[in-house]
């Protein structure tokens, strides 16, 4: 049996950047929403656990990244600085008149914190579930980095493919069984689609999986984060898969260091996809955040 949600979502379609955007939409009409922003393969539908979880009926929209889910792909391919195109000209549409309150998960949470940095008075409120970058890279990675794109163009990488949505569903649990059985079920169909000859794959180019031939630097990611004025909080699983690769700058007193003024909360007892291994667990620690901002009209919410 598959997850059945508590809230519904409305679905709508803009354009951004001359992709096709999709959008889904929770809560009243009206009012500046929560913006939602998901991690790298996966939609905007797995939101759907958090939102449940919720207690105040608050008007989130959440999107598909470029790329993934329902949204245009790029006939260019990928590169990072378009995911904070993406998102400032959505702030346009979705809140031109307000600083905007984002909750992004693993990249999304990422992007969240480059552009708050970026672009500071954009900014009201900020979380970021599992959003602490890439390990630090070293200019003697470059050469390999570049021979390995190369390689890639020739030979594309395709996401995965599966018999049906039970063998998806199936592999999900196996990779992270502390996700359950119903909410496995739930985010196969929210990550896959049928291949036209009975079997499901990945909604997601695989263009993704592409390596990006420029190294990641972490210095340019902790100067945005040195300009971050919104409050903000990073939460980390204790049992992140992801966290660990950054070493010793993993640890609470490295992240405080680069992240200054950016309060850190621990969820014990789930993995880096915490939003969807302990739902109620994350909601309870965005929610009692965000609602340190509702100091004056409940129409703030």
């Amino acid at each position: 049996m598959s997850y059945v949600p508590r809230r519904l979502p409305r679905t709508e379609w803009l354009d951004v950047r001359g992709l096709r955007h999709r959008l889904l939409r929770w809560g009243p009409v009206g009012g500046d929403p929560l913006i939602l922003l998901h991690g790298w393969a996966d939609t905007a539908d797995t939101f759907q656990f958090l939102v449940d979880a919720l207690q105040e009926d608050w008007p989130i929209l959440a999107f598909d990244w470029r790329g993934f889910g329902q949204t245009d792909w790029a006939p260019g391919g990928y590169w990072f600085p378009d995911y904070l195109g993406d998102l400032d000209a959505l702030l346009d549409a979705a809140c031109p008149s307000a600083p905007a309150r984002l909750i992004g998960h693993s990249m999304g949470g990422h992007v969240a914190m480059l552009y708050a940095g970026i672009q500071p008075r954009r900014v009201r409120r900020l979380v970021s579930l599992e959003g602490f970058g890439l390990p630090r890279s070293q200019p003697e990675d470059s050469p390999k980095r570049m021979a390995r794109w190369l390689g890639q163009l020739r030979e594309p990488t395709p996401f995965g493919q599966f018999r049906d949505y039970g063998h998806l569903t199936h592999f999900l649990l196996r990779r992270n069984p502390r996700l359950g059985a119903e909410r496995a079920a739930f985010v196969a169909r929210a990550w896959a689609a049928g291949d036209g000859s009975g079997g499901v794959v990945m909604r997601a180019d695989p263009a993704h999986k592409r390596v990006n031939p420029y190294r990641y630097q972490r210095e340019d990611s902790e100067a945005c984060w040195a300009r971050i004025e919104a409050p903000s909080l990073l939460v980390l699983a204790a049992e992140s898969e992801y966290l660990g690769q950054l070493g010793g700058e993993g640890a609470i007193e490295g992240l405080a260091a680069a992240m200054p003024g950016i309060r850190h909360e621990v969820i014990n007892g789930i993995g880096h996809m915490l939003h969807h291994e302990d739902p109620a667990g994350v909601a309870a620690v965005v929610e009692r955040f965000l609602m340190e901002d509702i100091v004056q009209s409940p129409a703030q919410r």
